[in-house]
């Protein structure tokens, strides 16, 4: 005898059927990490304004290395601030970096690429502070140490490791509201884009720059501030 079964009942046999196939773990439910850099070249990043990455920037013993051999004023030719050729909005970065002896260096995040009315990363992005504190002179200013929300927030508390030791950086931002890590702590926690925001920047060095902080989307660069400085492990998960 043939049994019949009923429709709500198939329905339900075949959503549990969906269900099933389509099920994924809590952790696979979120957006996955995607590395930014293959540990052997500079593809997926260019410098600023150009197609291509500078030849100061290499991929060296899985770094992304910044030679200072041929500097020119403060950065290096052949060098220019290393761009992402992707923009992010809400996003997790996270990656490593150590700095030379003096050094100094920056990630640079929400980049608006126009050159023709930015000539510099840091005319519209915002900067999380790489630099040696007790040797580079921006040490003494506040504001402007390692982990910092470069000139408008100071790290608390300082987290940073000696030069030539690994740190680990992660700038979190969703929805506007910016945590910085460094090295496992919250050092740096603020709200973007409304009024307490816009009174931040008009105490800043940026009060002039029209499109400092301004954009909800951009690029993410490795500073050449015309040191020598390493970055790995560089990977992203949009949020």
């Amino acid at each position: 005898m043939q049994k019949r079964y009923s429709f709500p009942f198939v329905l339900g046999l075949l959503a549990l059927i969906t269900g099933f196939i389509n099920h994924e773990t809590p952790d696979a439910q979120k957006e996955k990490w995607v590395s930014l850099f293959d540990g052997k070249s500079t593809k997926g990043w260019h410098s600023y304004g150009k197609s291509t990455a500078g030849s100061a920037w290499k991929a060296q013993d899985g770094t992304l290395h910044l030679d200072p051999s041929n500097k020119k004023g403060w950065q290096i030719e052949g060098g220019g601030d290393l761009v992402t050729n992707e923009e992010y909005e809400n996003f997790h970065l996270q990656l490593e970096w150590k700095i030379a002896p003096n050094g100094n260096s920056g990630i640079i995040f929400l980049i608006h690429e126009d050159t023709a009315k930015y000539s510099h990363t840091w005319m519209t992005g915002l900067e999380m502070q790489v630099l040696d504190n007790d040797g580079h002179s921006d040490g003494k200013i506040k504001k402007h140490r390692a982990g910092d929300l470069y000139d408008l927030i100071s790290a608390n508390p300082e987290t940073v490791k000696a030069p030539g030791e690994w740190n680990l950086a992660e700038i979190i931002l969703h929805d506007g509201h910016l945590t910085y890590k460094l090295n496992g702590v919250n050092v740096v926690q603020t709200t973007l884009w409304n009024d307490a925001w816009k009174e931040l920047v008009a105490g800043s060095k940026f009060k002039s720059m029209a499109g400092y902080g301004t954009y909800r989307k951009g690029k993410i660069a490795l500073q050449d501030h015309g040191d020598a400085v390493w970055y790995r492990n560089i990977r992203i998960r949009k949020l």
